[in-house]
């Protein structure tokens, strides 16, 4: 029929597309909505309804109290018909609210609103769920961690003391039959950055990119690292290694005269008061010691003041990237200076000490021993790190006394080195200072203040 063929032309063509979410939600509440609307719209006769049998009931009492007399039943009358005129008012009034509220916007706005709640309110569980296994990552080991954090501590305290250990005595090792400490302080950070390439590259440290006054910031500590990590191995080739440790105790007396120098910081006066066991303790082991030599002790000195010059400037760094990422980018720009000291100090003998060392200890074990040294190094400064995350500076303290008490007493038995009693007790004091330095730093850091220079 041609009218009927008009129509069909007048119909809009059907959408391509399937419905959204949110076009299928409204469609879900207009459709709630008209249910609603159908409600209503019976709801003010069904309240006719219920009232009229009760106006009927209140007029047939009036009736039935035509006996009474005159002035009772006009009060009857009346009450009757008030009564009778509020019931339907208040029926009246509830169906046009409901029939308004229907009708209106703010129905289908309260129920899209309500849906989306209820929607997002599923994918928030699902997401808590969902973090909440990524935190874990179905690790077993993670899982009994995080039952039981003294046990975490425990552990990373034991791999710290014990990879310091093996690094410290297989560093010398190497130094009896290759003593060329520039390279091998080199191959350390080398190897430091295949190990966070991969920590990286395999998400298991949280990469954090570098921007270009960061990159600038970190020259200097970086130079400084460098120039320390092969001052500190220059002394370990040319002493006893338990003699360099005790020189390093005196680095928190370096620290504190640089921090007054450079930022103005002054810390309480129990502070520098356990300065002076460190350097009577040091003094007295120094002048015993049977291994002393002035390049051993005056490489562990300045990299003491290489050392602390490092923690001051480095301070301010790690308000931008986490201190894992710092040092890990440290070890990078500080392998670019450490290369051509390499160069200054030992490049005319360094391939002939190369190939006197493959031939005495063959290619094979010789590059894995510089490897093996390299990885115990970057680990136990990286586990360092996680242990300083881990307790409070105080204990942290306390633990690299204990530190260096191990390695000092192990390196003693590893390589048999003959010490005086007077050399031992100088050690023990400059280590016990240190660990009171260390404790009294952090029970009075809230008297710590910064004088304007």
């Amino acid at each position: 029929h041609p009218q009927a063929a008009r129509a069909r032309a007048a119909r809009p063509p059907p959408s391509s597309q399937p419905p959204s979410r949110i076009e299928m939600q409204a469609s879900m509440v207009h459709a709630r909505t008209g249910a609603v609307a159908g409600v209503t719209s019976t709801t003010g006769e069904t309240a006719a309804r219920r009232t009229a049998p009760q106006c009927a009931r209140i007029a047939g009492k009036s009736k039935s109290a035509s006996s009474v007399p005159g002035r009772k039943l006009g009060a009857h009358r009346a009450a009757a018909s008030v009564s009778c005129a509020a019931r339907s008012a208040c029926a009246a009034k509830s169906s046009a609210r409901i029939e308004s509220f229907a009708a209106g916007a703010a129905f289908p706005a309260a129920a899209a609103k309500g849906s989306l709640r209820a929607s997002r309110g599923r994918r928030g569980a699902v997401t808590c769920k969902a973090t909440a296994a990524a935190d874990t990552g179905g690790n077993p080991l993670t899982a009994i961690f995080a039952k039981n954090p003294a046990l975490e501590t425990v552990v990373y305290f034991a791999l710290w003391y014990y990879l310091n250990i093996q690094f410290n005595i297989i560093n010398k090792q190497i130094y009896n039959y290759f003593p060329f400490p520039w390279f091998v302080s080199a191959v350390h950070l080398a190897v430091g950055l295949l190990i966070m390439t991969f920590f990286w590259t395999t998400r298991l440290v949280k990469y954090e990119k570098p921007d270009k006054e960061f990159l600038k910031a970190v020259t200097l500590p970086a130079f400084l690292h460098a120039f320390g990590h092969c001052l500190t191995n220059v002394s370990f080739a040319t002493v006893a290694v338990s003699f360099t440790h005790t020189v390093k105790t005196l680095e928190p007396v370096f620290t504190s005269i640089g921090s007054y120098l450079l930022t103005g910081t002054v810390y309480a006066w129990p502070v520098y008061a356990a300065l002076l066991p460190i350097m009577g303790g040091v003094a007295i082991a120094s002048a015993t010691e049977l291994s002393f030599t002035w390049l051993g002790f005056s490489t562990a000195m300045a990299s003491n003041v290489a050392f602390s010059a490092r923690a001051i400037f480095s301070k301010k760094l790690m308000a931008k990237m986490s201190p894992l990422n710092l040092y890990n980018f440290l070890t990078i720009v500080s392998l670019l200076f450490c290369i051509p000291f390499v160069f200054i100090f030992e490049g005319s003998t360094l391939a002939a000490g190369i190939a006197k060392a493959v031939e005495l200890k063959g290619q094979k074990e010789f590059i894995f021993v510089l490897l093996k040294v390299g990885a115990f190094y970057h680990l136990y400064n990286q586990v360092a790190y996680q242990a300083l995350g881990k307790v409070e500076p105080v204990t942290h303290a306390v633990g690299n006394v204990g530190k260096r008490i191990f390695v000092i007493g192990f390196t003693i038995l590893a390589f048999g080195n003959k010490i005086s009693m007077q050399t031992a007790i100088g050690s023990g004091i400059a280590v016990i200072g240190a660990g009171m330095y260390g404790f009294l730093k952090a029970k009075y850091s809230d008297q710590t203040k910064t004088i304007a220079r």
